[in-house]
């Protein structure tokens, strides 16, 4: 591919370049990249530590310091030859200087949270470059791109070194808080095998290199803001677990794009090429068979933040897979014959169900990482699957005991000098367990590994592409398993020729107990410990603890012997309460509730310290994650219990451990119960004179139990203090593995502090044979480095502590040394020259009169800082409590108005109620005068009646005796009819009857007038009744 198209694509989708060759580590698609991360070996100030006797003070605080600082950069031998061959970038084209002006600061730091600046630029040599290579050589010829007059602005640790927006977080903060300017100028190779090289611009001497290999990751500033004018580039520093990121800026913005595309072209897959008329015949490999080793390893999540590796039984060569657990899959590819293959990639990692699977029915896994193992023999791709996908069903369903499930894995590589993919293919068997199964049976070792046999074919000259790296083309593949059936069957097929004995010497992938060549420390929390336990055990320990919380006073009497074998993983966290005697731990567990929320004064160091403990282990390395904030709340939350000694270097390391195990709380019990019922808290009082005591008692007793090592440690002046005070310090926690460390917390919690003298023998005693060829730094070196290693093994581990454990070492012997010492330092204190005593003394005095005047000092710009701060303070209360008084004077105010309008409403409530009282007197008056008239109306009117009535029957009586006396006259009767009318003439007749019509209207005009009062007096009744009901409702509404 061209360069300018490959530059091309980068420019478009990004601008970052990421190393695809990189044989340290490559991730693939990792969750989490985003988040910002904080150094886990920063090179800042270590809390000082006072010491005084078996020897100076600086020595034993190295020793001490030790325990959380990075291992010093040492040279290290190159696991990668440089390059063949070089050529021009770009179509070739010369090297092309691009001038630059920069004037920015530089401001080296090593913490990602810009803590304490180191001063100085990191120096340090190319690996495979000459030893005697000096920081401050000419630069050696070298087919480069050259950039000139650029400012290098510092560097930083990071955590995720392909993260771009960690990367331009850490551009952004370098940038602005650079402090002193260094003019550099950079150095970019045109070959992958080649060196970044930073030179002093003046004298063109080299200042530090990197090699481009060991370059993960490159990013430019995004336009429009200030960093648009900087790049940078992240380089695996020490090991593949530890990342610098370096920032330089220069004036020309568009020398950034240019200086990318130079990285850009260093980045390809392969660069050793030459010119065409310069190729020869490709060196010859020694037959046309490449041996593979191809092991594959299942991992499952165990709960405590990392996965474990499932067992393998012996009998059935099958996995244990326990159901709907997480799982992850580890292939490790090694070439043990031939001409060495450059692996450039995994591009598939497929799994199934059955053998013989066609490759249509095979699924793809998640890819998590792909690169080169830790000593470079090895190439490791790691995988994941989801349990709810239905390809993958058979894993999350319980297979009979009597059957076992074939599954295939396919893993497909790119090899740079083959023309097509390679595909190895696995093909073991695995039994699915209920998650709740106990895993009993003996195992063998976790991986299942099978041979094959890549036979090649080189490609002829004219064949090739251009500038193609290919060499070969794959005739065949085919597995030892393949040529065994084929043998026993006798097929006939192609033979290809034996390896000798490499198949049977084909080593299995890196195990923990592997010896490694480097002079890297093993990082402290290193090491798988697997739950797994035998079912007789687990049965024995059940009883034990059964009985025990019976009676949790007293504990059993097997309860040692059991300790001493190793408790259970899965039961450390019950036991070790039970034997630290935490079972009734409720007034701790209020009370570290209660101290997690206060200030502690040492939280600088804590906070410090926590990124730097267990960085090998998955629950503590992230940065903000769960781990690191309980136990930065544990540690804190001491510091605040025990004022006296406070937070301590090495209290973290024993902390993680707990946590492990328990909860916050509880392992806050246990740590309490550790540093005051076990005594542990002595050896940092009186400075750390118990510790000194401790010392002298190792020495007694090797020179009791190896006296010749003892000789031999006084022949090169090595004091007990300068390799043991972290194992009594720390409990052994901070650089052995955790499977030793546990078990020595076992101990240590059943037996009392002692067992650290049984176990600092015992590493002794197995290490004498070295230990007496070494000299001063050896000796030191081993301790360091070759001794914890020794016991990534459990098998190692697991000899230690038996020796441990047989050692008899009585508290009557112990005792009598600690008199000893005693009274040797009485003697010394003695015998001493008073003129020397006084002038230690007096650099005592000194030394805390320098400490006192240094915090003096701090306390005095603590306090001008807290005086501006209060002063700010001040005033902003005092323009609150003014415009709280304003605020108050028109509340008052407002208080007042309220008050007046309250008395207003109460007078004309007040008047309102007396008006409607007289109303309603006036309206009950009214009822009652109405009542008298309607009474009297009705007297009137009955009255009337009677009257009437009375007068109508006279009057029938009259008539009816008239009409008598008419009928019985004779004359009369001419003049009346039957019915009594007058017979008379008309005109007589007419007068009559207007007569009776005049009656008639004057009685009609009497009974209209009284209807017309009657109906007067009952419209004065119904107002009086609405005057009444108004006048109630009035009186109500008031009260």
């Amino acid at each position: 591919m061209d360069d300018k198209a490959s530059v091309g694509k980068i420019s478009v989708s990004s601008d970052s370049v990421s190393t695809l060759n990189s044989e340290d580590f490559v991730l693939v698609s990792r969750q989490g990249d985003e988040t910002p991360s904080t150094n886990n070996g920063s090179d800042d100030e270590k809390t000082g530590l006072k010491i005084v006797g078996n020897g100076s003070e600086q020595q034993l605080q190295r020793e001490l310091e030790d325990v959380l600082m990075d291992p010093p950069m040492e040279d290290q031998s190159s696991d990668r030859d440089h390059g063949e061959g070089v050529r021009n970038d770009g179509d070739g084209e010369e090297p092309v200087v691009l001038e630059a002006s920069a004037s920015s600061t530089i401001n080296p730091v090593s913490v990602a949270g810009l803590q304490k600046p180191e001063m100085s630029l990191p120096v340090k040599p190319s690996e495979g470059d000459c030893e005697d290579l000096s920081p401050f050589t000419p630069m050696t010829d070298e087919d480069s791109v050259v950039f000139s007059k650029l400012t290098y602005l510092g560097c930083a640790s990071v955590n995720a070194p392909r993260s771009e927006v960690e990367a331009l977080r850490m551009m952004s903060i370098l940038r602005s808080q650079c402090q002193i300017s260094l003019d550099v100028t950079l150095s970019v190779p045109n070959v992958s095998e080649g060196t970044v090289r930073l030179l002093d611009p003046q004298t063109n001497t080299e200042i530090a290199n990197y090699p481009i290999y060991k370059i993960l990751f490159c990013v430019r500033g995004h336009d429009g803001t200030p960093e648009s004018d900087c790049f940078a580039f992240t380089e695996s520093h020490y090991n593949a677990e530890l990342f610098r990121i370096h920032v330089f800026r220069c004036e020309i913005q568009e020398a950034v794009s240019r200086i990318l595309y130079s990285f850009a072209t260093a980045f390809r897959r392969s660069a050793k090429q030459t010119p065409l008329s310069a190729i020869a015949t490709p060196q010859t490999p020694d037959s046309d068979i490449f041996t593979f080793s191809v092991s594959l390893e299942i991992k499952e999540d165990d709960g405590k933040g990392y996965f474990s590796a499932v067992p393998k039984d012996k009998d059935r060569q099958c996995f244990k897979l326990r159901q709907g657990i997480d799982k992850k899959i580890v292939i490790y590819v090694q070439q043990t014959t031939n001409k060495e293959l450059a692996i450039e990639r995994c591009f598939g990692l497929l799994l199934s169900r059955g053998k013989d699977v066609r490759s249509g029915d095979m699924h793809l896994l998640d890819l998590e990482s792909m690169g080169k193992s830790s000593d470079g023999k090895s190439y490791v791709i790691t995988g994941s699957w989801n349990q709810k996908s239905p390809h993958f069903q058979f894993v999350n369903e319980e297979t009979p005991k009597d059957k076992v499930l074939f599954m295939t894995t396919a893993v497909d590589l790119v090899i740079t000098e083959v023309q097509e993919p390679v595909r190895f293919i696995l093909e073991t068997k695995v039994r699915v367990c209920s998650p709740n199964e106990r895993l009993f049976w003996p195992f063998s070792k976790r991986s299942s590994t099978e041979n094959f046999f890549l036979k090649l074919k080189q490609i002829k000259q004219k064949d090739r592409k251009n500038n193609s790296d290919t060499l070969y083309e794959v005739v065949c593949l085919e597995s030892e398993s393949e040529r065994e059936r084929r043998k026993t069957t006798a097929s006939p097929s192609l033979r290809l020729p034996q390896s000798g004995s490499q198949g049977s010497m084909i080593p299995s992938p890196p195990e923990d107990d592997e010896e490694e060549d480097n002079d890297e420390p093993l990082l402290s929390g290193s090491g798988d410990v697997s739950k797994e336990c035998a079912e007789k055990i687990l049965e024995t320990w059940g009883e034990l603890l059964s009985k025990w919380h019976l009676n949790l006073s007293v504990r059993p009497k097997t309860l040692s012997a059991l300790v001493r074998s190793g408790v259970p993983e899965a039961l450390r966290g019950e036991v070790w309460q039970l034997l630290a005697g935490c079972h009734n731990n409720d007034h701790l567990v209020e009370k570290y509730r209660i101290l997690i929320t206060k200030e502690s004064p040492q939280d600088s160091a804590i906070t410090r310290d926590i990124n730097r403990t267990f960085p090998a282990h998955d629950y503590f390395k992230d940065t903000g994650g769960d781990g690191q904030d309980s136990l930065y709340k544990i540690c804190k939350a001491y510091s605040v219990y025990d004022e006296e000694i406070g937070y301590c270097q090495g209290q973290s390391f024993l902390a993680a451990v707990l946590l492990l195990h328990m909860p916050e709380e509880q392992a806050f019990s246990v740590l309490v119960k550790i540093m005051f019922d076990y005594g542990l808290r002595e050896l940092f009082k009186q400075n750390f004179e118990d510790l000194h005591c401790k010392f002298y008692q190792l020495e007694r007793l090797m020179q009791e139990y190896i006296p010749d090592l003892y000789n031999h440690f006084l022949d090169i002046s090595l004091e007990a203090h300068m390799y043991a005070s972290q194992w009594f310090l720390t409990l052994f926690t901070a650089k052995f593995p955790l499977y030793m460390v546990f078990h020595i917390i076992d101990l240590l919690l059943c037996e009392g502090i002692s067992v650290i003298f049984n176990v600092a023998l015992g590493l002794l005693k197995t290490t004498k044979d070295d230990l007496l060829l070494t000299d001063f730094e050896g000796a030191l070196k081993f301790f360091r480095v070759q001794l914890p290693k020794r016991y990534r093994s459990e098998e190692n581990a697991k000899k230690l502590m038996e020796l441990a454990c047989n050692m008899k070492i009585s508290q009557k012997k112990l005792k009598k040394y600690e008199k000893e010492y005693h009274t040797m330092r009485e003697q010394q204190a003695q015998q001493e020259d008073p003129i020397e005593r006084y002038e230690r003394e007096n650099r005592r005095l000194q030394e805390a009169n320098m400490r006192l005047e240094q915090e003096n000092d701090d306390l005095a710009h603590e306090l001008v800082t807290s005086k501006i701060a209060l002063r700010k303070d001040l005033d902003n209360a005092e323009e609150k409590a003014d415009a709280l008084n304003k605020e108050l004077l028109m509340t008052k105010q407002k208080l007042i108005d309220a008050e007046e309008e309250k008395r207003r409403l109460e007078e004309e409530s007040a008047q309102l109620k007396e008006m409607c009282r007289r109303e309603l007197d006036k309206a009950e008056s009214e009822i009652k005068k109405n009542s008298s008239i309607i009474g009297d109306y009705k007297q009137i009117c009955s009255q009337l009646s009677e009257r009437l009535e009375k007068q109508q029957t006279a009057n029938k009586a009259e008539i009816e005796k008239i009409r008598q006396k008419v009928d019985d006259c004779e004359h009369c009767r001419e003049f009346f009819n039957k019915e009594g009318r007058v017979k008379v003439a008309s005109s007589a007749k007419d007068g009559s009857d207007e007569d009776t019509d005049e009656e008639k209207e004057t009685l009609k005009n009497q009974l209209r007038e009284m209807e017309l009062e009657l109906a007067q007096t009952k419209l004065q009744l119904v107002e009086a009744e609405c005057k009444i009901q108004t006048a109630a409702w009035l009186q109500c509404s008031t009260y």
